[in-house]
């Protein structure tokens, strides 16, 4: 709390009027303002689950039930794409093994497509990379650069 003191001031040589100082806030004041920020804060986590609570136990199991088909789904697909990647690199590896080509010159090739797509504007691997594709690659250029790194 300020003092209800007055205080006479001299007035600084262009004339205006020195500002005083705000005292310091009290250790007693500073607990209660910190304690007052807690009470806030748990106030609205109380609201939250309040609001949480409030809605009728079949909404909540329907938003639960939503986000576990999205992550099936998710993992469902996940799957098929591994899948379809291990299954085009045999078939890749065991062309490459036709032509007299080893694993490691097909693991380069690969390398060098995946970062003209990663490095250039608009490749799109002879058409084989659809826009909606591009764009979601662009989106994670930085993360998959770290992953396609030639070392």
């Amino acid at each position: 709390m300020s003092s209800s003191l007055i205080t006479i001031v001299q007035p600084n040589l262009d004339g205006s009027l020195p500002i005083p100082e705000p005292d310091a806030p009290s250790a007693f004041e500073q607990a209660q303002a910190q304690l007052q920020q807690q009470t806030e804060a748990l106030q609205e986590r109380l609201q939250d689950m309040q609001e949480l609570l409030n809605k009728p136990l079949s909404a909540i199991l329907d938003e639960r039930d939503k986000a576990l088909e999205a992550a099936a789904a998710w993992d469902a697909f996940g799957a098929m794409w591994l899948l379809a990647q291990r299954a085009m690199r045999r078939v890749a590896l065991d062309l490459a093994a036709a032509q007299g080509l080893d694993e490691a010159a097909v693991v380069a090739r690969a390398m060098a497509h995946a970062n003209a797509v990663l490095n250039s504007e608009g490749e799109d691997l002879g058409g084989s990379i659809a826009p909606a594709q591009l764009a979601h690659i662009a989106r994670h250029k930085a993360y998959l650069r770290k992953q396609f790194r030639q070392g």
